[in-house]
């Protein structure tokens, strides 16, 4: 899986999760609280938690393609709803390791 995550301090954080999930949530499920969120888009998923005065977005997909369609749709969202205060995320990638799959060995017999 790849990674995105990012955060933005701001005194809104909750009223900007919520906005973001309740308006994805006409077109895609999202589940959310004021403290936490998370939207499945079909692209990937993010995961939101707003807490002492920092929105926190981690955002997850199988594939890197995704990625840009991803920052894309929250920046442009979250630019639009926080114009007042001009939030600019700063993204950071990763890659999520895979668990490898378990070594057998033969144990030899006596």
């Amino acid at each position: 899986m790849y990674l995105l995550s990012t955060s933005a301090e701001t005194a809104s954080a909750s009223k900007y999760l919520q906005q973001l999930c309740k308006h994805f949530a006409h077109k895609v499920p999202a589940n959310w609280t004021p403290e936490t969120g998370t939207v499945d888009f079909p692209f990937g998923s993010c995961r939101m938690e707003a807490r002492d005065g920092m929105l926190t977005i981690l955002c997850e997909t199988p594939s890197r393609e995704n990625l840009p369609r991803l920052k894309g749709v929250i920046d442009d969202h979250l630019e639009r709803f926080a114009w007042r205060e001009q939030l600019k995320l700063t993204w950071q990638e990763s890659l999520q390791p895979q668990a490898s799959a378990p070594v057998r060995q033969r144990i030899p017999r006596s």
